[in-house]
């Protein structure tokens, strides 16, 4: 399998939406109640989402293909969040499913981390649901720590993660 990564551009809002759409579904159905994630899932209001950032030209986005056909995305900007000013945000990295556990993640997290360093940044932070176990062992596999942060979101909680990238 031959996967390619580059930056999102003008004509992506619909694939964006469906990779974080499909994932937040395979995901999150444990975590978020099904209201929740049924209003979390809506294709239309994610593709919109999608053409906003692109539009604006906000944040740094990437798509992965696998044999020509995206699977996964990633955003990244200056952390949302005035306590973290100077630091940089992980805001999404999402796969299909049928894919998990194949390396593509790994790979699209070694480029963003990457352009997060270029970018002059030294530390990041990600904010992930504290039942989401599958997420939390990837980050930490990839050398993120908890920080000791969390904060509600919807109907559960979000905890944060940080990674210095010295």
């Amino acid at each position: 399998m031959d996967a390619s990564i580059r930056k999102v551009q003008q004509g992506d809002a619909n694939a964006l939406a469906y990779i974080q759409t499909e994932s937040w579904k395979a995901a999150f159905a444990g975590i978020l109640d099904a209201e929740t994630l049924a209003k979390c899932t809506d294709a239309d209001r994610a593709t919109a989402m999608y053409q906003r950032l692109l539009d604006e030209n906000k944040g740094n986005g990437y798509l992965l293909s696998v044999d020509g056909n995206p699977h996964c995305i990633a955003y990244w900007d200056a952390a949302r969040d005035a306590a973290f000013r100077g630091k940089a945000e992980l805001i999404c990295i999402h796969s299909l499913p049928d894919n998990w556990h194949k390396g593509y993640g790994s790979q699209m997290m070694d480029l963003v981390l990457t352009d997060i360093r270029e970018a002059g940044y030294d530390e990041v932070v990600l904010w992930v649901f504290r039942e989401n176990h599958r997420a939390r062992a990837f980050y930490e596999a990839n050398g993120f720590t908890m920080t000791g942060h969390s904060k509600p979101a919807f109907d559960t909680e979000e905890i944060l993660y940080s990674k210095a990238i010295r």
